[in-house]
């Protein structure tokens, strides 16, 4: 005679195997969108392509309206460093690099913006992000300031508009104002001279350089 009963009335036997746990399909979401991730990114490293020319929605579209007021007390040879708008992106052709003091990408990449603002290509804009006055202050009077302007986006609020994933970014503004090319990440001296230079070569030989 069972232990356990005759199994009447639907109660498990001895000899029934243990029902099976059904997982729920929401648990196994994240897995999917991991495993989705995870195959795209596999795809562009195999795909040779470099991770840092992430497609952009503002690539030839005109650059945001903004308005950023100079970073406080910043000078440059004496003179006080402005800030910049959009007006002031219009009639040269322009490199915007989006940095932060606390950025250590940004320190690693700012001696090849010291080298393109001495070549004098273009207009070299700053736009420092989230960062205190006096810590911006300290970075570019300790590296040097490449930029002839230099926004305070205190609130990260332009950042948004101009579509930056997280600094340091870089952006070539031809001179009429439309975006024509953005760099994600820190430049290193091998993506400044095989891929950023001949961007910035091309934008400057077209109508709108």
């Amino acid at each position: 005679m069972s232990a356990t009963g005759s199994g009447a009335g639907g109660e498990r036997t001895e000899g029934d195997p243990a029902p099976r746990r059904r997982v729920p399909l929401l648990a196994l979401l994240p897995l999917v969108v991991f495993g989705l991730l995870s195959a795209l990114f596999l795809v562009q490293l195999l795909s040779g392509k470099d991770a840092s020319q992430v497609p952009s929605a503002l690539i030839d579209k005109p650059a945001p309206e903004f308005d950023l007021p100079p970073v406080p007390d910043l000078t440059d040879g004496g003179q006080p460093v402005p800030g910049v708008a959009r007006a002031d992106l219009l009639g040269t052709v322009s490199v915007v690099n989006v940095f932060a003091s606390w950025c250590v990408p940004c320190r690693q990449e700012h001696p090849l913006l010291e080298e393109l603002a001495r070549s004098g290509k273009a207009q070299m804009i700053g736009i420092n992000y989230k960062d205190k006055p006096e810590n911006a202050r300290r970075f570019l009077g300790t590296l040097g300031n490449p930029y002839a302007r230099v926004g305070a986006d205190d609130n990260g609020r332009a950042a948004i508009d101009w579509g930056v994933y997280g600094v340091p970014e870089t952006f070539i503004v031809d001179a009429a104002g439309t975006i024509r090319y953005k760099f994600i990440g820190p430049l290193s001296p091998q993506s400044y001279r095989e891929v950023f230079l001949p961007q910035l070569e091309q934008v400057l030989a077209s109508p709108g350089g």
